[in-house]
């Protein structure tokens, strides 16, 4: 008898034949195999009718055509057929497309979490039916996201002549967070203050308190648990903030005058509990900030390891581990660091939301210690990470001494803070406490050496920008995407060049920011994370099979984002420009965009009125300004072409050059392909596409044929001969 076992990444191939052995074939479906068609209306590859949608998929190029061929041969040699995409809504929506087209009667899902030998056969064992409200969620998002990204993009994006290249549910929403953040540090005005501090002969700091906190829990602010993304801590106590000069010199003045003793000394041991073993988000972060992985790296590293059979599947909002995993690790403090074993073990608890249809990411095996691990340098690194936060989450807490004293000179009070940690418990594996700093032995009462009284002069800073690894936190915390599409998200913001990587912080680019201005008048709704939020609350109630899912989207569809779009158009068409450039010219260009624009002898080629030359340091351009009909009902924009030397419309708003073209045919939708010059690495260049601007965007987007010496060649397509082409 034979079995084929199907699985997304190709990778897992080898090591999952090796534990199931004779009488299995493994074939792997290479991720999607299919995908929603690009046609009908706006090429959305579905129709929406009144509480229905009817679906046209087709296999993803051409390589998920030979795929799919393969994978039909393989299915005549088996007897049973077990599909084992990855554990989560995609991979079982993955599977659903696999018994589609390769018509699976009765397939058996089987779902593990560890390309484990135990894991694997023990899902074998078990199989299951496809799970049916899982693959309504995994088909609703495919269809939200394309609804949101084809219409938004043609109907909004494009016909704001900016550059811009497409909008998303959830990349547009991200987008949003970190433009708010931008304008925030623009609008922001520094203030100076001052911080005053004395230094006591008995050796420590103390900082000026205007007023004196009584409570000993205000202690705690001495050692707070670090976020993920932290780096490691540096002391940054400061005296209450002081608002002038003047008074920071009266009140060093007070202390250099005055004897200082002791009023209060205050000390209490407090408990710090272990930190959960990672979820995707918090892997993120913590890889972002200690091994200066971007998300996207992260999540390659970590499918890696997982294929590898050494990690457990790295997609998870769950912060859950298997009993047998924790029982190991308690087996392994058992004999490695005997002191550090709880009384029970320990439970953390789940994010707010959180779908915990699997464990958290963890080591397969806790005995294969980093150094063990046979492995790249950064696979290494990753595991070492894992490994660490997995075994830490099982230990003790750490125990804490913190103390706190207060002195006094004349009817001034200084307070100094310290910390220490009397037992490190999980911070063995796992360091997340701030730095220690002892302060001495010292009695109620007890008169001190004064040795210095100083000020440290001080600015406001504005709110930072965000880092990949906290924009992933603040993702998770809004409810913007899930585990998955975190990565993937802010990788496409990179490419579109809607922000940029300054300093190791996300910063929207003039782009961004003007695409962000524009959706936050055309579509407000849209771009909220609360709004954004709300649909996978959505998908989560469809996922439990609480909702039916054409029901939702056809009626999202019909009350909300019809009518967005026809806003929308209504507004760019009443002032096309002024809608959208008002308020982002402001923020987004150099101080000399603020002076007033200079009217030119150009024409515009719309209207005829003469046109006015507007500063502007888009990164987009390339000019440091653009033309701007002075006919308000016009709008007309013009760009500077440093090539033919001439001002030109947007590419949507240029009549066709007939002798650009050429007779032969577009081979997806059959308008003509036309001839197109560029530039690469300081040569001139020329290749072949589709004359229609709609479909280069849309289902031609791959329609590309490049010169070579035979003639135009495409990646896709094959070659053209040029006698075939009418010079």
């Amino acid at each position: 008898m034979t079995n084929l076992l199907l699985i997304e990444s190709p990778g897992k191939s080898k090591k999952l034949s090796q534990i199931l052995g004779s009488g299995w074939i493994v074939k792997a479906s290479m991720g999607h195999v299919r995908e929603l068609a690009d046609d009908g209306e706006d090429a959305l590859g579905f129709d929406l009718l009144d509480r229905r949608i009817e679906c046209r998929y087709e296999p993803r190029g051409a390589k998920g055509k030979k795929v799919l061929a393969e994978l039909r041969q393989a299915v005549k040699q088996a007897d049973a057929v077990y599909i084992a995409t990855d554990p989560d809504r995609e991979g079982e929506t993955i599977g659903w497309h696999l018994q589609q087209e390769l018509r699976l009667k009765n397939p058996h899902r089987v779902v593990y979490s560890e390309i484990t030998p135990q894991a694997v056969r023990a899902a074998i064992s078990q199989p299951r039916t496809l799970d049916q409200s899982l693959i309504a969620a995994g088909r609703a998002r495919d269809c939200l996201d394309k609804l949101v990204g084809y219409k938004g993009s043609k109907y909004v994006v494009w016909r704001l002549n900016i550059g811009a290249k497409s909008m998303g549910r959830v990349q547009s929403a991200t987008l949003h967070l970190l433009c708010v953040r931008e304008k925030e540090i623009q609008a922001f005005k520094p203030q100076n203050y001052w911080s005053v501090w004395v230094e006591y002969g008995e050796g420590f700091k103390a900082f000026y308190q205007a007023k004196l906190n009584t409570d000993p829990s205000s202690q705690s602010a001495a050692a707070t648990e670090l976020p993920d993304d932290a780096t490691e801590s540096k002391d940054s106590q400061e005296s209450d903030r002081v608002s002038s000069q003047a008074e920071a010199d009266r009140l060093v003045e007070i202390a250099r005058s005055h004897p200082h003793q002791v009023v209060t000394v205050e000390g209490k041991v407090a408990y710090q509990s272990p930190p959960p073993p990672f979820i995707t988000s918090t892997l993120q972060q913590s890889a972002g900030s200690k091994l200066r992985f971007s998300p996207d790296k992260t999540m390659k590293v970590a499918q890696a390891l997982y294929e590898a059979g050494h990690i457990t599947y790295m997609r998870t909002d769950s912060v859950m581990l298997a009993e047998p995993f924790c029982a190991a690790v308690r087996q392994y403090l058992e004999q490695q660091d005997p002191s550090n074993v709880p009384n029970k073990t320990t439970r953390h608890r789940a994010v707010k939301g959180a779908q915990e249809a699997h464990e958290a990411i963890r080591p397969t095996d806790v005995q294969r210690s980093p150094t063990q691990l046979q492995a790249s340098t950064d696979e290494t690194r990753l595991y070492e990470l894992i490994w660490n936060r997995a075994v830490a989450s099982q230990c003790c807490p750490a125990r804490l001494r913190k103390t706190r004293v207060v002195t006094k000179s004349a009817a001034v009070h200084w307070e100094a803070r310290g910390q220490v940690i009397e037992f490190p418990g999980y911070t063995r594996y796992w360091n997340n406490v701030s730095a220690d700093t002892q302060l001495p032995t010292l009695k109620q009462n007890q008169l001190l050496t004064l040795t210095q009284a100083a000020t440290d002069k001080k600015q406001t800073q504005p709110p930072p920008r965000y880092t990949e690894p906290k924009l992933v936190q603040l993702m998770e915390r809004r409810g913007i995407g899930r585990p998955s599409t975190y990565a993937p998200t802010i990788k496409t913001l990179k490419e579109r060049t809607y922000v940029q990587v300054e300093k190791g912080k996300l910063q929207p680019t003039t782009l961004g920011l003007e695409l962000d201005g524009a959706l936050e008048k055309l579509l407000p709704e849209l771009i909220q994370p609360e709004f954004t939020a709300q649909m996978e609350s959505a998908l989560d109630t469809i996922a439990q099979g609480k909702q039916d899912w054409q029901g939702y989207l056809t009626h999202w569809h019909r009350t909300y984002f019809v009518p967005a779009l026809e806003k929308a158009a209504q507004l760019l068409k009443s002032n096309p420009v002024q809608a959208v450039t008002t308020d982002r010219a402001r923020s987004s260009v150099s101080p000399l965009s603020k002076s007033k624009t200079m009217v030119t002898k150009t024409t515009c080629p719309q209207c005829g009125k003469a046109m006015s030359k507007v500063p502007c340091q888009s990164k987009k351009l390339k000019a440091d300004h653009f033309l701007k009909c002075g006919a308000a009902e016009c709008g007309a924009v013009m760009f500077w072409n440093p090539q033919r030397k001439q001002y030109e419309l947007p590419y949507a708003q240029r009549t066709p050059n007939p002798q650009a073209f050429t007779d032969v045919p577009c081979p997806v939708c059959g308008a003509l392909l036309e001839r197109y010059g560029y530039t690469k690495e300081g040569k001139e260049k020329k290749m072949l596409r589709c004359s229609l601007l709609e479909n280069r965007r849309g289902k031609c987007k791959e329609v590309a044929f490049f010169e070579g010496r035979e003639g135009f060649w495409s990646p896709k397509f094959g070659t053209l001969k040029l006698e075939s082409l009418v010079e």
